[in-house]
């Protein structure tokens, strides 16, 4: 097998950006790309994959990484009725529930951001809440009607971290500043998920996975946004990319054998 930076599959969004081409797009936000590659891991991308593929194509891959997006996980999928102000994106939902449950079982690197964590909260039994700010005692977690990107993605509340856990090691303490981009949120947690990370109002905003055999972690911030200038966000990533090294040595070894 011929050495490679670790290959890091991170799924594409589906949007019909030109009314004129009924086919649509599949999209990835520049900013997840750019993150993997300065942690000198390999972006890849499988437009067309579909939940059946996921046993054939993890193989290929040393880690997960579940971006963010626009869209919503359709509601159907924890019990609930979509809202008629959701962005759907049914492709992505499929692949993401199968890479979910797969990565877990097969031990694969995961690292869930933002729509990512709820897709790990939903793919494992988990439900979501729809609207976070309508909930009585909840902050506003949406980030700020402006299309400046630096006053969207700025810190916004403190997270308090779990004494002892991962993300208190990558934070320095048991509390972290985080942005703040999302309208839904967990609700009732899935199976094996373990919160530590809550916001102010309760909300679980960093997991794990219990008992998982490699890396397996989600938040809901965005840790991408800059993460060279933050160091909870930039350790946060790097533990990752260790586990995606570790992945790819391990196949590189066994290849040998």
């Amino acid at each position: 097998m011929a050495k490679h930076k670790p290959l890091v599959w991170l799924p594409a969004c589906h949007r019909n950006l030109d009314l004129s081409d009924p086919g649509g797009y599949s999209v990835l936000a520049d900013r997840y790309a750019v993150a993997v590659t300065a942690l000198g891991l390999q972006p890849v991308l499988f437009p067309m994959a579909g939940a059946g593929d996921v046993p054939d194509l993890l193989p290929l891959v040393d880690g997960v990484l579940l971006t963010g997006s626009p869209s919503n996980v359709e509601a159907s999928h924890f019990g609930a009725s979509s809202l008629e102000t959701d962005l759907l994106d049914p492709r992505r939902d499929a692949l993401t529930m199968a890479l979910v449950r797969v990565s877990v079982e097969e031990g694969l690197p995961l690292f869930g951001v933002c729509r990512g964590l709820q897709e790990m909260n939903v793919a494992l039994g988990g439900t979501l809440h729809q609207r976070v700010h309508e909930l009585e005692g909840m902050l506003d977690h949406r980030e700020p009607a402006s299309d400046d990107l630096e006053e969207q993605f700025a810190e916004r509340h403190e997270v308090l971290l779990e004494p002892g856990s991962s993300f208190a090691e990558w934070a320095g303490g048991t509390r972290a500043r985080v942005n703040s981009l999302h309208g839904q949120g967990i609700g009732q947690l899935g199976r094996k998920l373990v919160a530590e990370a809550r916001a102010p109002d309760g909300l679980v905003e960093g997991v794990r996975v219990e008992g998982a055999r490699g890396f397996a972690f989600g938040v809901q911030w965005h840790p991408e946004w800059h993460h060279e200038k933050n160091r909870f966000y930039e350790r946060t990533l790097k533990a990752f990319a260790r586990a995606c090294e570790k992945h790819r040595k391990l196949k590189e070894e066994a290849a040998l054998a």
